[in-house]
């Protein structure tokens, strides 16, 4: 007999004046990394913002090819400079924000399944939530608790 799982999130859904000073200034970080993506194909600009255990911010952009799967979304390039240049910090946040090229107001940018599979890698090895901070529209944004609530059904260490 077929039985019945329910998976629940719970996301908070904020005003810009409710983010605390760090989340603020992760998400203009993302703002400037959108502006500085490479996206000369899709026009999509992405930009995405770690803040660190220390207070440091680092930033991330999409980067298109003409070669199309052999660009980066923003999530990874960021994650990965980090891991390469960094390799021990800790992520205390990740911070995501988007907006097309001839127009200036930013929009919601969702994660792809490919970004939140390596940022469910990262929220394991540092074996700590990262809390994920997206732009939503009308001026608001989600702040998710953990990568797990974007990804409740993870490819982990165990799965192998």
């Amino acid at each position: 007999m077929a039985s019945k799982l329910e998976v629940q999130i719970s996301v908070d859904v904020l005003e810009a004046q409710e983010l605390t000073p760090q989340e603020q200034q992760a998400m203009d970080l993302a703002r400037e990394a959108a502006n500085d993506a490479y996206a000369p194909y899709s026009n999509f600009l992405v930009g995405a913002a770690l803040l660190l255990e220390d207070g440091s911010l680092f930033k991330g952009s999409n980067q298109e090819n003409a070669a199309y799967p052999s660009g980066l979304c923003a999530e990874r390039t960021a994650l990965f400079a980090l891991s390469a240049h960094y390799p021990k910090s800790r992520i205390k946040l990740l911070a995501v924000t988007a907006r097309r090229r001839h127009e200036q107001e930013f929009m919601p940018a969702m994660p792809c399944g490919a970004c939140r599979q390596v940022m469910a890698e990262y929220e394991f090895r540092q074996q700590e939530p990262i809390p994920v901070l997206l732009q939503a529209s009308d001026g608001k944004y989600y702040r998710f608790k953990s990568v797990g609530d974007l990804l409740p059904f993870q490819f982990t260490p165990e799965s192998l």
